[in-house]
């Protein structure tokens, strides 16, 4: 028994994964009736939030707030994803009309997406600083709903989209996900500080809500790919450039973390994005099959992120 725990914990995201597959396929057989399918559709709208809130939650009760404040490496960090942005959408006003118009707005997404809510939790689980990356994450949150609003409709031109109200749909997506757990972490700390501990003493559980959420969001994906029609070879693209921006992103941030101390952390705030947000923002303002550049930046995160767990459990395996 204690191998098949060891197992299931080594190997708990690429389970989840498999997991979140089967899941949708073994769904998807079932001739449910229609109410059903809505009530499901409705459950993981509520549930998946709700994994999200309570696993920052846990995670936000390990920081003093006197914790959280800016670095230097978070404002090159900003600074280089915002110009990244900014050249893939000039590239799209400048060519307009150009063939690899798709391929030019999956990078793009995948470039301006804000560091996923979750980062912190596996930032944790890596021993490396959830307080230094959840500063980051609130600052690149922040600056993807000022900028985006403003180049995205150039990028990509959709009538009636300005900027005010471009600018709350993005605020109000991104930012009750961080500022919620966070404001309740810090009420529970002051008015509840036995319930506060024991929260603490728990964050531990939050890696494996995670692993839950992550199965719904693989479970969403799978739906996405298989219910989008278009060219294979096309999507085969997508899949290329959402992987080449996750490598790169890891890559980078890593780079640029470990010139401050903090290589961990520089990693997971530039390679781990809120892929949800990849396809709520593709259906919201750019082209429908940008959608699955969420998905398969998930897979490929997803990926990453369990070496990085293995690698850290097994410090003497071979790269």
């Amino acid at each position: 028994m204690s191998k098949v725990m060891l197992f299931l914990k080594e190997w708990t995201l690429p389970i989840a994964m498999c997991v979140g597959v089967t899941a949708y396929f073994v769904y998807a057989s079932i001739p449910w009736p229609i109410e059903v399918r809505h009530w499901v559709s409705e459950g993981v709208a509520v549930i998946q939030p709700s994994l999200l809130f309570l696993m920052l939650f846990l995670t936000f009760c390990r920081i003093e707030p006197r914790e959280l404040r800016l670095q230097r490496w978070h404002l090159w960090l900003v600074t280089v994803q915002l110009l990244l942005f900014g050249l893939t959408a000039c590239l799209l006003i400048l060519f307009p009309d150009t063939p690899w118009r798709v391929l030019i707005e999956s990078a793009m997404l995948c470039l301006l997406c804000p560091t996923a809510t979750a980062a912190a939790v596996v930032t944790a689980k890596l021993n490396g600083s959830a307080a230094s990356i959840t500063s980051y994450t609130l600052l690149m949150n922040l600056a993807v709903a000022l900028v985006a609003p403003l180049l995205l409709p150039l990028a990509h031109p959709n009538e009636g989209v300005s900027f005010l109200p471009a600018f709350w749909a993005i605020i109000s997506r991104v930012f009750p996900l961080l500022i919620c757990p966070l404001g309740a972490a810090w009420v529970v700390r002051h008015l509840l500080p036995k319930f506060h501990r024991a929260c603490a003493d728990a964050a531990g559980i939050a890696f494996y809500l995670w692993a839950c959420s992550l199965s719904l969001a693989i479970a969403v994906t799978t739906k996405t790919m298989v219910h989008e029609q278009t060219n294979p070879l096309l999507q085969v693209g997508i899949a290329v450039v959402a992987l080449l921006c996750c490598v790169a992103q890891f890559g980078f941030g890593r780079w640029l973390g470990g010139r401050y101390g903090q290589r961990t952390e520089g990693g997971q705030a530039h390679g781990q994005k809120n892929t949800i947000f990849i396809i709520w923002l593709a259906y919201t303002f750019l082209s429908p099959i940008t959608t699955l550049a969420g998905g398969f930046y998930c897979v490929w995160q997803t990926i990453v992120n369990a070496r990085q767990l293995y690698r850290q459990a097994h410090p003497d395996a071979k790269s």
